[in-house]
């Protein structure tokens, strides 16, 4: 058994670092570290708010951009996100494209009948309802209550913004 001076663990390669654990604290609601502890790498750079550039919601704009730095520095999870990178809108808007089906970890799947789960968000009261087209049984297990949650987030988040900003046409 080697133990290496840099990484410090044994059998792994001089100067290897094991893969960061903040990932599966940052998953279970451990705060997020402030910028100025955080390593140069992981400061904000103007190439994520310009991604962004043509959303005309800035708010949105800038939620997507903090939540593509955060799944970058690997302190959120994809699916933890409340809003689309893919279609740029509020999760609870576009939850029922079959982009956000995943078979594989059971998002919107019913697993009985191997299909993606329709979807049903009511804005106004907040609700969100997830039904097999099959068997009609609601969506079960871990990850289609995640997509339920993330749902009822993204709700709460535009009403904790109001009004969408729109950018000034030019």
């Amino acid at each position: 058994m080697i133990t290496t001076p840099r990484s410090g663990h044994p059998n792994q390669p001089y100067g290897a670092t094991p893969r960061s654990a903040s990932y599966g604290r940052a998953r279970r609601g451990a705060e997020l570290a402030p910028a100025s502890s955080r390593p140069a790498a992981l400061i904000p750079l103007p190439v994520f708010t310009d991604r962004y550039r043509d959303v005309t919601d800035r708010r949105l704009a800038a939620r997507l951009a903090a939540e593509d730095l955060a799944e970058e520095a690997e302190e959120l999870s994809p699916h933890e996100r409340v809003t689309c990178r893919l279609h740029r809108r509020w999760m609870h808007q576009c939850v029922a494209s079959p982009q956000h089906a995943i078979a594989v970890t059971g998002h919107r799947w019913c697993r009985r009948c191997e299909v993606a789960l329709n979807v049903a968000v009511d804005e106004l009261t907040g609700t969100v309802a997830l039904t097999c087209a099959r068997c009609r049984l609601p969506g079960s297990g871990p990850a289609n209550r995640q997509v339920v949650r993330t749902c009822r987030a993204s709700i709460a988040a535009v009403r904790a913004v109001g009004e969408p900003v729109r950018a000034l046409a030019s």
